[in-house]
């Protein structure tokens, strides 16, 4: 076997659930990072920690070293290793190790280990994704269709915060616990959302009308982001899709027969 086909085949392996190859190095790699995760979370238990600390480091570098041979599969069997480091999974695959060797320098960061759980996502590559990959690509392209909508309507909803913090400033003062603008923003953010802390009450019967107008506002205003994602999912196709991924950008979800990526164009390989 040749060198170019040495890198297909991990290529596929690796990067592929379609295949019997793929779908038990997914599997395994689950498998793993479940354990890994248990075994940072044992680890910050006094009691056990105390009884079995030494076997949960080891543990704990074995699964690190494990990872940090499979980031390097990862980056020698793509055909741009820096596309994958910038990637969304490859910067979750750097951050699975980071904290070990951090911990060399900074005692105790081996708990941010708990990043591994990110890696679980890769779940919806495994067990017939094909399905949940269609619905994941519907997901991501309403929300980048309307992301400007949401961008205006967050901007409105600081320019309303604003101006409601201003007149509950105005309105209560610092008597009431409303010492500045900044600070009556707070509130008005928090009863907008319905959270409620209760830290910050109006005592007149003025301020107390405005937040039952604040409110009245929030409930609505909850709903158009999720009126407008909705919308954007309605008018989004929806194609069977596979794992087949681009060995160039690394964007995965190709239809069966495509023959050039979807986003970056470059010739795909045919479907293993």
């Amino acid at each position: 076997m040749s060198f170019q086909q040495l890198r297909r085949r991990l290529q596929i392996i690796i990067f592929e659930a379609d295949t019997t190859a793929g779908k038990a190095f997914d599997v395994a790699l689950l498998c793993a990072i479940v354990l890994s995760i248990i075994a940072v979370m044992l680890e910050s238990v006094a009691s056990i920690s105390l009884s079995f600390g030494n076997e949960l480091r080891i543990a704990e570098w074995f699964f690190t070293l494990l990872f940090t041979v499979e980031y390097g599969l990862r980056l020698s069997c793509v055909d741009r290793p820096s596309q994958y480091a910038r990637s969304f999974f490859g910067i979750v695959d750097l951050l699975a190790i980071l904290p070990s060797y951090l911990s060399l320098f900074i005692p105790g960061s081996q708990s941010l280990l708990v990043i591994r759980a990110l890696r679980l996502l890769r779940i919806f590559r495994i067990f017939k994704l094909a399905r949940f990959l269609s619905e994941a690509n519907v997901l991501l392209t309403a929300l980048r269709s309307g992301s400007r909508k949401v961008v205006v309507f967050l901007g409105t909803v600081l320019v309303l915060v604003a101006i409601i913090g201003s007149a509950m400033y105005i309105i209560e003062g610092e008597e009431h616990g409303f010492d500045s603008i900044p600070l009556a923003m707070y509130w008005a953010v928090v009863t907008m959302t319905t959270v409620g802390y209760g830290d910050l009450i109006p005592q007149t019967p003025l301020g107390r009308l405005l937040s039952t107008v604040v409110m009245v506002i929030g409930y609505s205003i909850i709903a158009i982001p999720t009126g407008i994602v909705t919308s954007e999912i309605i008018q989004a196709g929806r194609k069977p899709v596979t794992t087949r991924h681009c060995p160039s950008c690394l964007t995965e979800g190709h239809e069966t027969d495509a023959h050039y990526c979807k986003d970056c164009s470059d010739e795909l390989p045919k479907s293993s």
